[in-house]
């Protein structure tokens, strides 16, 4: 019955899967508007629209739209606070100006933040899907302030704010609600080259402190999809982007200090008073439909360090964000079901090229970048010091009928005689308002430099519906032990994985309590041989109060099976039996204040015991985070996570694990701040209990930011970092161990300047 049991939940998966299409929201498709946009024969002020109506020389000369309806809480019905939207274009623009009425101004949310940071706002959105093929649109986002937020909407993803544009916003909080201006300019946005254009547009309100978001035209949430619901707009004639060539310079100096430890027993430290250092980035538009980007030496020191994850006692690898602007930028272009490329494989780029851009119905990315990591990993006297590898991608999409399109994507990874080759092939069909199909085959060929080779493929099928109600999500993996792919994330092989989600949301018309509901899921994984390795359960109870509260309720039984392979002390397969139960809580009742927090208890593994086999062990887990805002220019987040692993039994501390981060930022206007980030990692490892040892990490970062827009810049910071570390002197020189005391191994002070030159 044991050996049974994710056949069991494998059967039912399958079973619930194909009756559940029968469960739909009914509702009636939204209607979809079509509005004419005027041409302006001079630009409108911010100043123009502080009455919260457009002034005399404006009034009757743009296009308002004013039906706005709630998507959240109450999906169809009017919006709680009037909103009025004010369209229209000159040659060089497209102009959004939103008059946000709120009969209660002194609750509105509007903070002077870093671009991009300022979560929990009121603010308004603006998508321009100008291609109007409902799958990618520009999205413009501004706060009461007029603090901008940009990026892209992808449609079956997400919002991806790595993409930067040049754009202009104002705005003023008003005695009857807020009011914001937008200039966008032709040249920031890609659309087709005729002379009449066809967009969709989406214009959505968030207002926090009501749980509430209202758009224009509605955007249901019985409908999956945004984009496939926006108003298309006509009117916008004879206009182009002219030129649009950025190239920015940037120069670099810095002094620091840090400790070379390529070489185990002989640890050094590399210094320098003053290493100057400078770079290129440029983009190039080419027929309003590509962008060429090319970096020379590109420069990632401001990139602000990950957010804290456990990273002890884990099986695989830990997945981190990419961070790196040159990568992030239009980062959607090469993703597949199966991560594939993952752009923090290329550690340390000194070129790279990415062509972007939409061409009738295909979308293409290239990018071809060299990564000079595998040879500054070891010493100069190595024959591989100095080496790098080359990494190219290829990716292309064709748009075949509404909403369904399919793709292929290349990677090739090169170095010194070896190669890693992966194709894959992909395709996402909409098979009804709620329902999405995407697929996914690829098969890599990896070459070592000792000449061995492998080959093998790998699979992946979902089927997810989305709804006001009822969601749910199917999805089968299938990895090969032989496929490998060393441009991207795939942290485990060997591996058919079934997993299986339902959710479903009742939504009372309640002042107070907004949705409560189930959750059930479940997923087993199997290896190539049949052999079953893991399998879990997933049922949880959620609710969602006013004031974004939320509260949720879990349980997770499973198993998991240890092999040989996985595990070096094993010579048999271990079967352990574990779970976990927990409560995770969330508000932004306050305005200034917004905290996050969760607690799990439960039986996990323990793969680092002193001696012997891996044991279960009781476990756990907790994180704790807040986010202050005093005031309109500070801002303060704070995350503390905990990990702690104790014996089944004696109660005897295993180990336990704390991460400790605080990020303050001062705003002081639009352009300029100061930040100052502190983080301490440590882990409290029991010598009786764990081969773990105990280590503490202390690391302060200050930077000084004046920000003109994302290209123009002056920054200046510190970096230090403290370790429990000493260096031993050996026969061969000096080696790391563990110490009571903290220990300074690196600082750097830097100042850098880059300049935006656009033509």
């Amino acid at each position: 019955m044991r050996h049974a049991t994710p056949f069991a939940i494998a059967f039912l998966i399958v079973i619930l899967a194909g009756t559940v299409p029968a469960v739909a929201d009914t509702a009636a498709r939204p209607v979809r508007p079509t509005v004419v946009v005027p041409r302006l024969d001079e630009p409108p002020l911010l100043e123009d629209f502080l009455d919260m109506k457009p002034s005399p020389r404006m009034e009757g000369r743009m296009l308002k739209v004013d039906a706005f309806t709630q998507n959240l809480p109450y999906d169809g019905e009017p919006a709680s606070q009037r909103t009025e939207a004010y369209l229209g274009y000159d040659s060089e623009n497209f102009y959004v100006v939103t008059v946000a009425f709120d009969d209660r101004p002194d609750l509105i949310r509007a903070r002077m933040t870093p671009r991009e940071n300022f979560r929990g706002d009121d603010k308004i959105d603006v998508f321009l899907d100008t291609y109007h093929d409902e799958r990618r649109a520009y999205g413009f986002t501004c706060n009461p302030l007029g603090v901008q937020m940009d990026g892209r909407w992808i449609e079956g993803g997400d919002f991806d704010s790595s993409f930067n544009a040049l754009w202009h916003s104002r705005g003023r909080v008003t005695d009857r609600g807020w009011v914001v201006w937008m200039a966008i300019p032709f040249k920031s946005l890609r659309f087709p080259a005729v002379e009449k254009q066809e967009w969709g547009v989406v214009l959505i309100r968030w207002i926090p402190r009501n749980n509430e978001n209202s758009a224009w035209p509605w955007v249901s949430r019985k409908i999956d999809g945004r984009l496939n619901q926006g108003a298309t707009v006509t009117g916008i004639e004879h206009i182009a982007p002219g030129r649009d060539i950025h190239v920015i310079p940037y120069a670099f100096v810095r002094s620091f200090r840090a400790l070379d430890a390529r070489d185990r027993d002989r640890v050094e430290f590399n210094d320098s008073a003053a290493e100057p250092d400078g770079g290129l980035d440029a983009k190039f538009v080419i027929r309003n439909r590509f962008a060429l980007d090319v970096a020379v030496n590109p420069d990632f020191s401001q990139v602000e360090s990950d957010e804290p994850q456990i990273t002890v006692n884990r099986r695989f690898e830990v997945f981190f964000k990419e961070r790196r602007p040159f990568f992030l930028e239009n980062a959607d272009f090469f993703s597949t079901p199966i991560n594939l490329f993952f752009s923090r494989r290329i550690a340390e780029p000194q070129f790279g090229i990415r062509l972007t851009g939409k061409q009738g119905p295909y979308t293409i990315g290239a990018l071809v970048a060299d990564d000079e990591s595998p040879g500054n990993a070891v010493q100069p006297g190595d024959p591989l010091h100095g080496t790098r590898a080359r990494f190219g991608v290829l990716r292309l999409n064709r748009d075949l009928f509404r909403e369904a399109t399919v793709g292929v994507l290349l990677t090739d990874r090169e170095y010194e005689g070896g190669h890693n080759r992966v194709g894959s092939v992909d395709a996402r069909f909409k098979l009804n308002p709620n329902w999405v199909a995407m697929l996914q085959a690829a098969a890599s060929s990896t070459r070592s430099p000792d000449r061995t080779s492998q080959t093998g493929p790998a699979f992946s099928a979902q089927l997810r519906r989305e709804g006001r109600h009822f969601t749910q999500s199917t999805e089968y993996l299938d990895i090969s032990p032989r496929f490998t792919t060393q441009a991207g994330f795939v942290n485990r092989t060997d591996i058919r994985s079934l997993t299986q989600e339902f959710k479903y949301l009742f939504r009372p018309q309640g002042k107070a309590l907004f949705s409560w509901g189930p959750s059930i899921g479940g997923n087993g994984i199997w290896d190539h041989d049949g052999t079953r390795l893991d399998w879990e359960l997933d049922a949880g109870f959620n609710w969602e109060f006013s004031r974004q509260t939320t509260i949720g309720v879990f349980y997770q039984p499973g198993r998991e099976r240890l092999r040989p392979e996985d595990h070096p002390e094993l010579s048999e397969s271990l079967d352990f039996q574990t779970r976990s139960y927990g409560i995770s809580f969330s508000s932004q009742y306050l305005s200034q204040l917004n905290t996050t927090s969760s607690l799990s208890f439960g039986r996990e593994i323990n793969l680092v015991p002193l001696a012997g086999r891996p044991m279960l062990a009781h476990s756990i887990e907790a994180s704790l985070g807040f986010t202050a805002r005093p005031n309109r220019h500070l801002l303060s987040d704070n995350t503390y996570v905990l990990s702690r692993l104790t014996a089944i039994g004696t109660g005897a501390r295993i180990f336990t694990n704390h991460i400790l981060r605080s990020r303050w930022n001062w705003q002081f206007n639009p352009a300029l701040a100061l930040r100052a980030i502190f983080q301490y990692d440590t882990v409290v490892a029991n010598p009786l209990q764990t081969r773990l040892e105990t280590s503490r990490n202390f690391n302060a970062d200050f930077l000084f930011t004046y920000l003109v827009n994302p290209w123009t810049a002056l920054h200046a910071g510190y970096n230090g970092n403290l370790q429990n570390i000493a260096l031993l002197p050996t026969e061969f020189g000096r080696r790391i161990v563990r110490a009571d005391d903290m220990y300074h191994d690196a600082r750097q002070f830097f100042v850098k300047f880059s300049y935006l030159f656009q033509f």
